[in-house]
């Protein structure tokens, strides 16, 4: 099995590594000070979850008609777009006095950038990393995403008893530029993989999106990366109503490290077959724990039940290897892409409905209902997720120009 060593002696390796670290240090921050101003302004739950969890839908909106941006501009130049965006609206959000509805609209501008680009990231990655071994890549990344949110979710809980949301924003900006300066320094430049412009983007946007949402193979997939996930998120973006102050950056901070052990169990000890055979009881671990809060539990016990439930976030890597086997290599941007912009999707989809149910029971309540609603999409998904199986026959290929009949 490739290693850890092996990846990080890759110069650009390193640098798209070292890149993610700060970009989940900014991000953190930035939505733990955007959380916390919206709830002091408004004492809403369902505006507070969709404050840090919401902007991804304007994603949605980029991701269905630019997407195929991933493949049509210069990889670094990309990236460098991605990094802009956040440093311009997190240094607009640092204005003090700026109206909580002025600071919604700021989330449009970053998650617009990121859904034209949000496969090439992972297209670099695989063209940097050797064959075979960008699972382990992809777990590494997770663990960078994971520390990072332990880090900064609990030392953004401590900071916010010193410095105000606005400071806060500050410190995400700097973030920012220093991820702009880093792919610019870092990262060779390289040819964009296709050359769509203009409709040439949105009409083969548009088409490969039909195929691999229409595919009989691949929207299962698609259901099981992206709709269990989104609704146990859903019960993270009640940690701050439920647990105000310090107490809903440790249940962050519980839920990254549970999220960072699952990514290094299960993407570099164990075995390629193995892992497949884990997608289902991952699935289920996501959300079960979530189920006691219908209990309300003290928060003690909150915190170790977040910690085991994020460990279920690991399933997603042996679901992205079946996913690269289900479609060929020129759409796998866009397939990536689409799952990028789909999870944050669903996240916000996830941080909406909880708020909703929240406004009529109480937030831990809310976040067991959740959870219970996770476990039955797992289950309904179940039958059509075995038509990617490994052992499938024949094999299943979606292609840009085709798939399987549903």
């Amino acid at each position: 099995m490739p290693s850890y060593r092996e990846l990080f002696a890759i110069a650009e390796f390193r640098v798209l590594f070292v890149n993610r670290l700060v970009v989940m240090a900014g991000i953190t921050l930035s939505g733990l000070a955007l959380g916390t101003i919206t709830y002091q302004a408004t004492g809403s739950p369902v505006l507070t979850a969709l404050s840090m969890f919401g902007g991804p839908l304007f994603s949605l909106v980029a991701s269905q008609l630019l997407l195929a941006g991933s493949d049509s501009v210069r990889p670094r130049t990309a990236l460098m777009w991605q990094m802009a965006a956040p440093l311009l609206a997190n240094g607009l959000q640092a204005v003090p006095g700026l109206p909580w509805p002025a600071r919604f609209g700021l989330l449009a501008i970053p998650h617009l950038v990121n859904g034209m680009f949000s496969g090439t990231q992972w297209v670099l990655v695989r063209q940097i990393v050797p064959d075979g071994s960008y699972v382990l890549a992809r777990s590494a990344f997770n663990l960078a995403v994971g520390g990072m949110q332990v880090v900064g979710y609990g030392l953004g809980g401590l900071a916010l008893l010193w410095l105000s949301p606005s400071e806060l924003f500050l410190v995400a900006a700097v973030a920012d530029a220093v991820c702009l300066a880093n792919l610019r320094l870092g990262l060779r430049d390289r040819p964009a993989r296709g050359s769509s412009r203009g409709a040439g983007v949105v009409r083969r946007t548009a088409a490969v999106n039909r195929r691999l949402l229409g595919s009989a193979v691949t929207r299962p997939l698609y259901v099981a990366m992206l709709v269990p996930n989104g609704l146990v998120v859903g019960c993270e973006a009640l940690f701050v109503p439920y647990g105000r102050g310090s107490v809903a950056g440790y249940l962050f901070a519980a839920s990254a490290a549970g999220m960072m052990v699952g990514d290094l169990v299960v993407g570099r000890f164990v075995p390629v077959a193995r892992r497949d055979r884990l997608i289902g009881p991952l699935r289920l671990l996501l959300a079960t724990p979530y189920v006691a809060l219908l209990l309300s539990p003290p928060h003690a016990v909150t915190l170790v039940l977040a910690c085991a439930a994020s460990v279920g976030f690991a399933a997603s890597l042996p679901l992205q290897e079946r996913m690269f086997a289900c479609t060929e290599e020129a759409m796998h941007g866009q397939a990536m892409g689409l799952y990028g912009t789909g999870l944050m999707v669903w996240q916000a989809i996830g941080a909406l409905l909880a708020g909703l149910v929240a406004g009529v029971v109480s937030p831990a309540h809310a976040m067991g209902i959740m959870a219970c609603t996770s476990i039955a999409v797992t289950l309904v998904n179940t039958p059509g997720l075995r038509r990617s199986a490994p052992d499938a026959t024949p094999a299943p290929l979606v292609s840009a120009s085709g798939s399987p009949s549903a």
